[in-house]
């Protein structure tokens, strides 16, 4: 153990190259600054000042925490490590050394029995930019394999960080990745990497920081874009410090109905109507919908123009659709091949009337279209509806056949016929113009503006069959990387809606499938992939809990065992030294019960998760004028809501109406496994068999209303459950 001396010197040590490094970025960061002033004196274009200023926002944004660690190597050198690589001058060493370069991996891999050349391991723990604490592991290759196969790396570093109180903001983990992992964030699969990890595995944490690393790793995606969908707007607000954090910033964050804004959701489906919408036969019935309003007559078609009468024949018609769809192009677009076909068609016929006419010295027109051998008036009319006007002094020989029409002209009848209403009324019956949600409306039967968000994927769809494209709407970006977080929520038409936005089929899939709660969700990677990227996919886990306590992981065991028989829940790596409990209460005194208990937590951040139709009556129990927010004290959500989330202390109310939902033992298992430190749980009525086993609290009774005590676990050494 070094001496209290030798700890002092050693911070003073890294306190003098932290000062240092913060300098550098202090320079670096009033250049680009200055740069940025230049580029808006100067008018400079658009691009320019957007590149100086996402430099100044990565400068600034790696503020707290700016160096976190040292390598001391065997071989004399010493790293230390950092949100982003700093350098004194471009030719010089690293001062700093940014944590996804492949140097500094060690950091987060090297172990007794590997060392990868390390000798020494330093975290190094600061507030703004002071240094507070060391923390040293020396990795001697004399003591290997001292370290069992799971240890954790830092593992004082990782257990303040999981049992430090919540804030409502994820924290990223870049101080603190374990070996397992940093595997899966430097992974450099091309195709769709899917992480399965259960509760308190870090996946979304661990999604994040791949991401970072594959745009430092491939800076063309920070001109391709990248994409990160979540499960709810509050998800997203939830994780939207990690990446800026890290010194990323470009990034799109959307929910699934938020990649179409121009949509406006105004009702809720019924699960089995959902389930229905979200299956991939969607697509097809919608295909089939698109096509069946392209329409090709029995009988020959009139079309009137300037009172001359041009007929269509059936076959002609079909040969036009025929060569519209060879085209390849989405419906709108074919619809204009078509259309073009028919007007030459209409435009020769007129053509083919006109033509042969011969002028005499005195322009006078013979072999006309009247009995006379003259251009009829119906001719006459024609050919000044297309702009066109007989001139006999015209260059071209006089003593043969006069052509009417050149290019010029043909071209202005092709265009005057496209213009005219009678014709554009025909065209319009043969392939009518058509948008998404007339398509979807009349499909579904229903309102069109009247949306549910499992209508979202099917306008998608829709629109993306007909080639409808909206700025507003989004539905043509396309984007280099695609996250999607809750993945194991997605319909086969959400997969299809997201597949749009990411042609490459790069991908970083993390979710788990024990914890599915749509009922168009996913039971299966495979099934849910594999129509949309054959098998352009790879599984990959992560196998250990960091975030849930054992005791909570106990509680959820007969849960768990009940209905995913096939799966295995992580491992839990930590005790909390405090057991989840239950309380029986009855519907009426529900909300006062919980209230008292709410009202006594004063430890850390608090999560109520119930059933929507709850929310209301508590939130007025504890006088909440307005929902809270999600940095709030106190939260309330539904377990839906509370998705990837993570609280310091849970308390479900009423778990039997939750179960009572399509796959309400998912939901039932994401609410029990969102804390780090404490779970209780309110039931009105008897407690579901599955947590049956959780130990009862029992109170004695007053004479008006039961005494309750504030929310605080039971300090147990024993298992939660016999």
């Amino acid at each position: 153990m070094p001496t209290s001396e030798e700890v002092d010197r050693e911070l003073v040590l890294e306190q003098e190259f932290v000062t240092a490094l913060y300098a550098r970025l202090d320079a670096l960061r009033e250049q680009a600054a200055t740069w940025l002033s230049a580029a808006r004196d100067a008018a400079a274009d658009q691009e320019a000042m957007a590149l100086w200023r996402a430099e100044l926002a990565r400068l600034e944004s790696v503020e707290d925490g700016l160096c976190f660690g040292r390598l001391d190597m065997r071989d004399g050198r010493r790293l230390y490590i950092g949100r982003l690589g700093l350098f004194q001058d471009e030719d010089d060493e690293p001062l700093l050394l940014d944590w996804r370069a492949p140097a500094a991996q060690p950091f987060y891999t090297a172990t007794m029995a590997d060392a990868h050349g390390v000798r020494r391991r330093r975290r190094i723990t600061t507030r703004r930019r002071v240094v507070l604490a060391l923390d040293d592991e020396l990795l001697d290759p004399d003591t290997a394999g001292a370290a069992g196969e799971g240890a954790l790396l830092g593992e004082a570093a990782l257990v303040a960080a999981l049992t430090a109180d919540r804030t409502g903001r994820m924290r990223d983990i870049v101080t603190t990745l374990q070996a397992e992992q940093d595997h899966i964030v430097r992974d450099g699969y091309a195709g769709v990497l899917v992480v399965q990890g259960g509760p308190g595995t870090g996946k979304t944490a661990v999604a994040l920081h791949r991401l970072a690393y594959l745009l430092y790793t491939r800076p063309h995606l920070r001109t391709r874009g990248v994409l990160i969908v979540g499960p709810s707007e509050v998800f997203l607000d939830y994780i939207g410090q990690v990446l800026p954090g890290l010194g990323e910033h470009a990034v799109v964050t959307r929910t699934i109905p938020l990649l179409r804004p121009d949509i406006q959701i105004s009702r809720t489906d019924l699960p089995e109507i959902a389930e229905a919408k979200g299956r991939a036969d969607m697509a097809d019935r919608i295909a089939v919908a698109v096509r069946s309003r392209v329409r090709i007559p029995d009988e020959p078609v009139a079309v009137e123009f300037e009172q001359q009468v041009v007929r269509l024949d059936p076959g002609e018609c079909r040969r036009a659709r025929t060569m519209a769809s060879r085209a390849g192009l989405p419906y709108n677009q074919a619809r204009l091949v078509f259309q073009q076909r028919i007007v030459d068609l209409l435009a020769q016929r007129l053509i083919d009337r006109m033509e042969g006419v011969v002028f005499t010295d005195t322009g006078q027109a013979l072999d006309g279209g009247s009995a006379d051998g003259r251009l009829s008036a119906a001719d006459l009319r024609a050919l000044a509806a297309a702009g066109v006007v007989l001139d006999p002094d015209r260059d071209d020989d006089r003593d043969g056949p006069k052509r009417l029409l050149d290019d010029v002209d043909l071209r202005r009848l092709r265009s005057t016929l496209s213009a005219d209403a009678e014709v554009c009324r025909v065209l319009d019956e043969l392939w009518p113009p058509l948008t998404a949600r007339q398509v979807v409306a009349d499909l579904l039967a229903q309102p069109a503006g009247e949306w549910s968000a499992a209508d979202i994927p099917l306008l998608d769809e829709a629109a993306a069959m007909l080639g409808e494209t909206s700025a507003e709407g989004g539905g043509g970006v396309m984007f280099g990387h695609v996250v999607v977080d809750e993945a194991q929520e997605l319909s086969a038409m959400a997969w299809r809606m997201v597949m749009r936005r990411c042609p490459t089929r790069s991908m970083t899939i993390v979710g788990d499938l024990a914890q599915t709660s749509d009922p168009a969700g996913a039971s299966s990677w495979d099934r849910a992939l594999r129509p949309q990227v054959d098998d352009r996919w790879r599984l990959t886990q992560l196998t250990i809990n960091y975030r849930t306590p054992a005791e909570i992981m106990a509680a959820t065991s007969d849960l768990f065992a009940a209905h995913h028989a096939d799966l295995r829940p992580p491992r839990s790596v930590r005790a909390a030294g405090e057991s989840p409990w239950r309380q029986h209460t009855t519907l009426a005194e529900l909300p006062d019960v919980v209230a008292d208990i709410a009202s006594g937590h004063t430890d850390g951040q608090l999560a109520i998760i119930t059933v929507p139709s709850h929310l209301s009556l508590l939130r007025k129990a504890l006088r909440l004028t307005t929902p809270p927010a999600i940095t709030d004290p106190v939260v309330m959500l539904t377990p839906e809501q509370a998705k990837g989330l993570e609280f310091d202390s849970v308390l479900i109310v009423d778990p039997a109406a939750i179960l009572t939902a399509p796959l309400g033992y998912n939901d039932l298992y994401v609410a029990m496994t969102r804390a780090t430190r404490r779970l209780g749980i309110v039931h009105p009525g008897p407690a579901p068999a599955e947590l049956s086993r959780i130990q009862e609290r029992r109170h004695s009774e007053r004479p008006s209303k039961p005494r309750r005590p504030p929310f605080e676990g039971t300090s147990s050494s024993t298992p939660c459950c016999p």
